[in-house]
């Protein structure tokens, strides 16, 4: 899998200059270069069916190389709200701060609800970091039906953009398919995510 673009959504503070960055950036830009598909290729070759892959399967293939390659904890409960919002796909610790990223599987409104925990992580010193992984729009056709995107999220990037924060850190990861084959089997729910590294 390929990724097409990187954002950084926000950037406040030093952050981007740190080695704590080039260490994760290449983690994640190496775990999504690790998803192929069918099993055993050597890159991403999706069916281009209408909304007929499967996305978990792509997500844990990358949360199974980010923990086994790279020591990531997946799943990690965090607790800074009155009510939590839920678990974080994938968490780094760093000298005792947490990195923390999520990969999108849902509606667009799941994709909001995942920006504003990272952001809220952020907001109550949390995270010191985080990221976010979505589908490009040429990906997009392919994959279970109104999944989240990078061009349906973007008109709304100003709002987290002038969240009130000295320091704090969102990147977004726009993935796609290496190329398409409509010889190759449809990724189903039940595929394994570790076949796919």
């Amino acid at each position: 899998m390929k990724i097409v673009q990187e954002v950084l959504l926000i950037n406040r503070g030093s952050f981007e200059e740190s080695q704590e960055w080039t260490v994760i950036q290449n983690e994640i830009r190496n775990a999504i270069q690790l998803i192929v598909y069918p099993p055993g290729a050597l890159n991403f070759t999706i069916n281009p069916t209408s909304h007929g892959n499967g996305v978990k399967p792509i997500k844990n293939a990358c949360m199974i190389a980010l923990k086994e390659n790279f020591g990531w904890q997946l799943e990690t409960k965090i607790t800074y709200a009155t009510r939590s919002p839920g678990r974080v796909d994938a968490t780094k610790r760093l000298n005792g701060d947490l990195f923390a990223l999520e990969w999108e599987t849902g509606n667009i409104s799941s994709s909001h609800r995942a920006v504003n925990k990272l952001v809220l992580g952020l907001l109550r010193k949390v995270f010191l970091g985080t990221a976010l992984v979505l589908p490009s729009r040429k990906l997009y056709p392919y994959l279970t039906d109104r999944i989240g995107n990078y061009e349906e999220l973007e008109p709304y990037f100003d709002v987290w953009r002038s969240v009130n924060i000295n320091e704090g850190f969102l990147a977004i990861f726009v993935v796609e398919h290496d190329q398409v084959d409509s010889s190759v089997p449809q990724i189903t729910k039940g595929t394994d995510g570790r076949a796919l590294i």
